[in-house]
């Protein structure tokens, strides 16, 4: 009996530690200063998304602006990050994951097909329309779609994690080097499929 509790408390101990570890690491002090920083307003102050939260590529292109710990050093330590994504009409955010952190998406222009795939590959979707909100779990691959062939959408992501990390999976997979023999025989396709896909992916 005093064995299996001892067993528990060790369990519940790893899982503690690994809880601890799930997100961005606590700092000691209010802010990280980088060495040589003039400190005032500015240093907290970012002026990045200025020109993309409205409007949109005017073809079916993606484009995301970031405001992470490498755009704004402010953040550093601070666990929290955003993005604003501009999609052109029929503009795509590829299957994606970010590996630190959960995303919540807000749409202030145009509306998004959106979706992601559970670990037990299960499919939820939805259509969100301005001002509507979606939680994209972290690290679970994930999609934007803007359906409107003649306007583009706007939306702005929040994440909880300075440094969120994003892999996208068609430039990972088809991108990445991996052997095309290999990706042939696990997608179950012929070398010339893998070739136009690791083609399209490589530049």
């Amino acid at each position: 009996m005093a064995f299996s509790r001892c067993c528990l408390l060790v369990l519940a101990a790893l899982a503690v530690c690994r809880t601890a570890h799930a997100g961005d690491p606590d700092i000691v002090d209010d802010f990280i200063v980088p060495p040589g920083t003039n400190l005032d307003g500015n240093f907290f102050t970012f002026t990045g998304l200025r020109q993309s939260l409205w409007g949109g590529p005017k073809d079916g292109s993606f484009k995301a602006t970031k405001a992470s710990q490498v755009e704004f050093p402010a953040l550093n330590g601070q666990s929290v990050s955003y993005a604003v994504l501009q999609y052109g009409p029929k503009g795509i955010n590829p299957p994606h994951t970010h590996t630190r952190s959960t995303e919540l998406l807000i749409v202030v222009q145009g509306k998004l097909s959106v979706g992601f795939v559970t670990a037990d590959n299960k499919l939820f979707t939805q259509e969100l329309y301005k001002g509507d909100v979606f939680a994209f779990p972290k690290g679970l691959v994930h999609f934007q779609v803007n359906q409107d062939s003649k306007y583009p959408a706007v939306a702005v992501s929040a994440f909880g994690s300075a440094n969120p990390g994003a892999v996208s999976l068609p430039k990972t997979i088809f991108g990445s080097g991996i052997d095309n023999w290999v990706l042939a025989q696990s997608f179950k396709t012929d070398a010339t499929t893998i070739e136009k896909l690791v083609s399209a992916n490589s530049a």
